[in-house]
């Protein structure tokens, strides 16, 4: 059912708040649901952390991204963050990303375990001392507490949707991702911003 209602909001957003995508990884990739910086455009060299443009009514069941916080991490993971106590949840939290080429979060733990959802898309993940590379459809599990950070390791940007059993998740810092010197320094070329 939560599945269902994230897959429900990010076809919402395709509609009515962007144009999708007209590159694929392959035949079988899904298109962009929705852009926050489009493919051409070369990304921020600063990142940015800004509150919601319209303020949420807790009355409401559906929750649109401007009523939600935005993000950008460098080099290339924009967002949006629902902290879900403030939006009416009592156990749950989300993050959607748009995570391009070569970019990803620093390292960072958190105290409640965490679900990761792709639809399509290819990510190497360090999760404690596990490196692993696994392209979508999955779901990922990172327990909570543990260290983790991840990498878009394909050529084109991809949504991931985190999920929190938690309404006020903590975001704890840990230093620079490791994987975007490894992953830079195994690539044939590196990312195209």
């Amino acid at each position: 059912m939560l599945i269902a209602a994230l897959l429900l909001f990010t076809s919402s957003c395709a509609s009515s708040h962007s144009t999708p995508s007209s590159v694929s990884e392959t035949s079988a990739s899904m298109p962009r649901p929705f852009v926050i910086w489009p493919d051409s455009t070369p990304v921020p060299a600063e990142g940015y952390d800004h509150s919601p443009r319209v303020p949420f009514n807790l009355a409401d069941f559906v929750i649109q991204p401007e009523e939600m916080r935005s993000f950008y991490g460098p080099p290339g993971e924009f967002g949006y963050y629902i902290d879900g106590g403030d939006y009416g949840f009592t156990n749950l939290s989300f993050i959607v990303t748009e995570t391009h080429p070569g970019g990803g979060p620093d390292l960072h733990r958190h105290d409640s375990e965490e679900a990761h959802i792709l639809l399509s898309g290819k990510v190497t993940y360090l999760i404690g001392d596990h490196q692993f590379t696994v392209e979508g459809p999955y779901i990922a599990r990172v327990p909570a507490g543990v260290p983790h950070t991840f990498v878009n390791a394909g050529s084109t940007p991809f949504h991931l949707i985190a999920v929190f059993p938690d309404p006020h998740p903590a975001y704890i810092h840990i230093g620079d991702n490791p994987l975007l010197t490894t992953c830079r320094e195994s690539s044939p070329t590196p990312p195209q911003y």
